[in-house]
């Protein structure tokens, strides 16, 4: 790997184009507990992998989408392991970015100058949950069917705009391939480039302003 990795500096010059990147020097008291993020970014490049890997095989249509999961799972050459990659990196993603979170607010790293880095990674936490509860709807099952007949209820209890709030989250006032189709929409297009935004602006401002180590 390191060799690869060399090969590919002689070739593209890397280190000289990005010296301040690669050669950054590391602040005191950083450990392991800095890993935490880096860990879910990986994750998440797992999942965006996996992701497309599904979708050439997902059919989002009422009719099709149980049928089509199923044939992922036992007729697709590796579709069992794709899918169950990509199911597990999704709820460990939300168990890192949970462990990254309390690393910033146990490091007071949410602190000016590093404020709006904080307000960035905290909307990236609330957009993952909103792709984790637009993707269980996806396998279409009586599970995830009643799962989201609960969950996006909620919405309907908002006190002034439910009635509004409701038929905006499913599409319709049921649970219904309408909101199958949205989901799917939020979880593989909407909600992954928001996400990707966040992310270069976070990734952007650490950059910038440094690891916060434990002084």
């Amino acid at each position: 790997m390191y060799r690869f990795f060399r090969y590919l500096d002689r070739r593209f010059d890397l280190s000289a184009c990005h010296p301040g990147f690669l050669a950054r020097k590391i602040p005191a008291g950083v450990s392991y507990l800095h890993c935490f993020g880096g860990i879910a970014f990986v994750l998440y490049l797992l999942l965006l992998l996996t992701g497309m890997l599904l979708s050439v095989y997902y059919v989002p249509a009422e009719a099709e989408a149980f049928r089509s999961v199923v044939a992922i799972s036992r007729e697709v050459r590796l579709g069992f392991l794709v899918r169950g990659m990509h199911r597990w990196a999704g709820h460990l993603l939300l168990v890192l970015v949970l462990l990254h979170t309390a690393r910033v607010i146990g490091h007071r790293a949410y602190l000016p100058p590093r404020e709006l880095n904080w307000l960035a990674g905290a909307f990236i936490l609330l957009l993952l949950l909103a792709s984790g509860f637009t993707g269980a709807l996806l396998p279409w099952d009586q599970k995830a069917y009643w799962t989201t007949v609960v969950a996006s209820g909620i919405a309907g209890t908002v006190p002034g705009g439910g009635e509004t709030l409701l038929p905006l989250v499913r599409g319709g006032q049921e649970v219904s391939g309408s909101t199958l189709l949205r989901f799917y929409s939020l979880h593989v297009l909407w909600l992954p480039l928001a996400i990707n935004l966040l992310l270069w602006a976070h990734f952007h401002m650490v950059k910038r302003l440094g690891v916060k180590g434990v002084l």
